[in-house]
């Protein structure tokens, strides 16, 4: 008796086909109504390669303010790591009048799609020096930040946590390269008990006097559209991310995109987009910059449903 197996006649994009059938029942978010992507295929045949690697091999760089964290919570916008210092604990009425001036001047720069990174980097240069030299101005205290993060509304995306523990439980690297403020960055995920020694921060960090009091910022300015040089400069120079080819890459702005680039040989990248504002305005740019886009979606199903599949190959 002849029998006839029909996966050695069924063509190559047949059976790639089938499998993409497959990982929609492995990674059933990939479903969800907020998900956009250009080449399906790719993005599939790109997890699929990371999960036959293992955790082992990767490492996650994300950016922090309305990525990690949400963007808007019950119709509000979600403070980020500048915003939180807008408490009166910290700066007075003046600043915090100037500081939102300049967030209604700059933040619609930053978001405009017709404009090039090119031409938004001197504004964002500005608008962040601006900014700085209104906080060094306070004299803010070191001791406050603590009270001013617990007292605030900023709120870590829905399975945050999970996300976190599930990378430090796989001793994955993950790399938080920010344009906000490191000491308020740190003060958020330590009071959320997720910053485990995977964790590494990459942002603007406060410069305090012997009495605690902020004199300055440290070392170079960290802004949305500059994040490649920070990369190329401080990430690449981290022990714990070598022997990492394999990146799943969070953000939620362009300039984000460019937060890879100081990894050593890269194997595969996988870009994830959160799109929380300006949505139809911004779609098409994000969908063809991004590999996967997140629409209007305050929770981490996606990349936690990624983590919890590339992992996986471990656990057999």
């Amino acid at each position: 008796m002849i029998y006839h197996i029909p996966w050695i006649h069924t063509p190559v994009r047949t059976v790639l086909a089938i499998w993409h059938q497959l990982s929609k029942t492995e990674i059933p978010e990939l479903a969800k109504c907020s998900v956009l992507m250009r080449e399906r295929s790719r993005v599939e045949e790109t997890i699929h390669a990371m999960q036959r690697a293992g955790a082992g091999s990767l490492q996650v760089i994300s950016d922090f303010d309305m990525t990690l964290t949400k963007f808007t919570y019950n119709g509000k916008r979600v403070p980020t790591t500048h915003n939180i210092l807008d408490n009166q604990l910290l700066i007075n009425e003046n600043c915090t009048k100037k500081m939102r001036e300049l967030l209604n001047t700059y933040y619609p720069i930053e978001i405009d799609a017709s404009l090039s990174a090119e031409e938004k980097l001197p504004l964002m240069v500005e608008w962040w020096t601006k900014v700085h030299e209104l906080l060094i101005q306070q004299k803010i205290r070191k001791d406050m930040l603590a009270v001013a993060v617990k007292e605030s509304s900023v709120m870590l995306r829905d399975g945050c946590k999970l996300f976190f523990d599930r990378l430090s439980e796989h001793q994955v690297p993950l790399l938080i390269l920010s344009a906000g403020v490191g000491d308020v960055l740190e003060e958020v995920i330590r009071q959320n008990h997720v910053f485990h020694p995977n964790v590494h921060v990459i942002s603007n960090y406060m410069d305090f006097d012997k009495t605690g009091v902020l004199r300055a910022f440290k070392g170079q300015l960290i802004h949305t559209f500059n994040k490649r040089e920070c990369a190329l400069s401080q990430a690449a120079g981290l022990r714990q991310l070598q022997g990492c080819p394999n990146v799943l890459l969070l953000g939620d702005s362009l300039g984000d995109l460019t937060m890879a680039d100081g990894v050593s040989e890269p194997k595969n990248i996988l870009t994830i987009g959160f799109l929380n504002d300006q949505v139809e305005e911004r779609k098409e740019s994000y969908i063809n910059s991004f590999d996967m886009v997140l629409v209007k979606d305050e929770t981490m199903d996606v990349p936690n449903a990624i983590i919890r599949y590339i992992s996986s190959s471990r656990d057999k």
